[in-house]
């Protein structure tokens, strides 16, 4: 029987066991306890943010970010198409529409649509951007780093202040993703919108089995989401709430475990890199990454006419691979809602296959792939 090769699974090679065992010896297991505040002052250092607020999810921090930031009933969100859904529902959960936006040849956001659509499809009034079409208001750009690549946020965030959008950031796929040439040079993915947002879900560059982080250059942003994080708990001792919150904290379980694989980030994002190369080097072109960044490179996309066919034939010989996510626009929760010509999209839906990109993925591994894939499409 061959070896079972993964897509992407965790890699808890370092201090996990040893700093959930201290969790527990402590029995600060749940929502309150020490390594959740170090895990937020670490991730905060780490992106140069001054602070973080752990949650549950990715999509509870993206949750947090829609409310912090104003978004709200029958208000207007620009969001990718080629996306998790995860980035999307949010924006239904705070009363507002969604407007799928096409990707460009990095599976990012098309800022050049985005542009066009503001221009053409939209008018500039006292009370902000104007869908002509639907009469709602655009409060703000969800931009979604997918795969690790980054958006084009030198022309996001220009577009944000002239039509004055609340940009915020999907950066759940791309921890350790950074900018090394323009605007925001140096800048990590999720530090340069008015909010950021990473998960750390089990299949993420680092896990805490499932959870978010949220991070802001703004303090008061930063207080908002931790108070709608903790129920919005106005007094703790007698239990005195003034809005609506929600129970969206991390425990210190988790934390402990996030703060062992914070360790290990720099070590898994080079592994990512050396095994995206090794790729090429079997003879798989994989879909490039931004030459102006330096990436996670989180997921490796490879492109093929006969998408079904490879996957099916992989998993055959044990080998675990997926097409990108099913075009958001097209699903029936959101059919109804407005979408501006998002064609490339649906062709890297069509076209994508995810390869195994564990960070405990070897060469040899790499070389089974690469050689099923060759002999597959052959």
């Amino acid at each position: 029987m061959s070896k079972f090769i993964p897509l992407s699974v965790p890699n808890l090679c370092g201090n996990e066991a040893a700093y959930c065992q201290k969790a527990i010896a402590s029995e600060w297991v749940s929502t309150g306890g020490a390594y959740i505040t170090e895990f937020e002052e670490k991730i905060a250092a780490y992106v140069g943010t001054p602070g973080a607020v752990a949650c549950q999810s990715g999509t509870a921090g993206l949750h947090l970010a829609l409310l912090s930031c104003g978004v709200g009933q029958n208000d207007e969100v620009l969001v990718p198409t080629l996306t998790f859904i995860a980035a999307v529902n949010p924006v239904k959960y705070v009363g507002a529409e969604p407007v799928f936006m096409d990707c460009d040849d990095t599976l990012c956001m098309d800022m050049q649509k985005v542009e066009r659509f503001c221009e053409t499809e939209c008018a500039m009034t006292p009370e902000g951007l104007l869908d002509k079409a639907t009469g709602r208001y655009v409060r703000a750009m969800l931009v979604v780093h997918v795969f690790g690549n980054l958006a084009d946020l030198d022309k996001a965030a220009a577009l944000a202040e002239k039509y004055d959008l609340a940009l915020i950031e999907d950066a759940t796929e791309a921890l350790g993703s950074r900018y090394l040439s323009g605007r925001f040079a140096g800048r990590f993915a999720g530090t340069v919108g008015k909010v950021g947002v990473y998960s750390f879900n089990g299949n993420k560059i680092i896990t805490t089995g499932g959870g978010g982080m949220l991070v802001s250059g703004d303090e008061a942003i930063l207080r908002e989401a931790k108070y709608l994080s903790t129920q919005a708990k106005d007094d703790t001792l007698y239990f005195v709430h003034n809005h609506i919150g929600y129970n969206y904290r991390m425990t210190n379980l988790q934390a402990a475990l996030g703060l062992a694989q914070l360790e290990k980030l720099e070590d898994f994002i080079r592994v990512k890199a050396e095994n995206y190369r090794a790729y090429f080097e079997n003879g798989i072109e994989l879909l490039p990454f931004r030459d102006d960044i330096r990436t996670n490179h989180w997921f490796y996309s490879f492109m093929t006419d006969r998408r079904d066919e490879l996957i099916r034939a992989l998993s055959e010989r044990s080998i675990q691979s997926r097409p990108v996510w099913h075009l958001i626009a097209d699903l029936p929760p959101y059919q109804n809602c407005r979408a501006y010509e998002i064609a490339r999209a649906k062709y890297y839906w069509q076209h994508i296959v995810n390869l195994p990109c564990s960070t405990n993925l070897t060469k040899e591994d790499v070389a089974v792939v690469a050689k099923a894939v060759h002999d597959i499409l052959k």
